[in-house]
């Protein structure tokens, strides 16, 4: 304390606390919460090679995919389930915008890699390691189902002013000869750059 300042007449003294002598009662002032980390800046364009989500146990290796025949987003093939797709001519991982990964939920011959991506929450990480040696983290919005007849690809491929990345994969009630009537979709945004997967 400054020269002929008692110790209870500073802004740090425990609220509530009298100073008998002058017969004061010092508040606290209120704590300010921590301040949010600023968001990275967006990284330069590279492509992924390896995705994991460690909540759900996924480390799967990364291709890319385009459009098919009928202007739907490919898949990666059926025989390797536990690849993961990059749709190769829209942003990559990181970069400013809507990167997409999509992802077999199961296979005929069983399980694929995104069968437990519905299990996913707000809070939860996705980590992208890149060509460049760099791993983009993600952080978890919102996951959501959506029909297939009634697919919002605004909402789910829609250009943004960061870097984001949505996972996709299959969701509803299974029919053996139409295959299953919705998507499943996790929305999530860079949170961090790191070196390691």
């Amino acid at each position: 304390p400054a020269a002929g300042a008692r110790a209870t007449d500073r802004a740090d003294a425990p609220p509530g606390r009298t100073d008998a002598a002058a017969g004061r009662t010092h508040a606290r002032a209120p704590k300010k919460p921590p301040a949010s980390p600023a968001p990275p800046a967006p990284l330069a364009r590279s492509r992924p090679t390896l995705l994991a989500v460690p909540a759900i146990t996924i480390e799967a290796s990364a291709m890319d995919i385009g459009l098919d025949r009928s202007g739907r987003l490919g898949v990666p093939p059926v025989d390797d389930p536990g690849k993961v797709g990059w749709y190769a001519r829209g942003p990559a991982p990181g970069e400013r915008g809507t990167a997409v990964v999509v992802g077999h939920r199961d296979t005929r011959t069983g399980p694929a890699v995104f069968l437990d991506l519905d299990s996913l929450g707000p809070g939860n990480t996705v980590r992208v390691a890149r060509a460049d040696g760099r791993v983009a983290v993600f952080t978890v919005d919102k996951v959501r189902t959506y029909p297939k007849s009634a697919f919002p690809d605004k909402e789910v491929y829609g250009s943004t002013d960061r870097p984001e990345l949505r996972l996709l994969t299959c969701g509803g009630t299974y029919d053996r000869g139409s295959g299953y009537d919705a998507n499943i979709v996790v929305f999530a945004h860079l949170t961090g750059v790191d070196r390691t997967i």
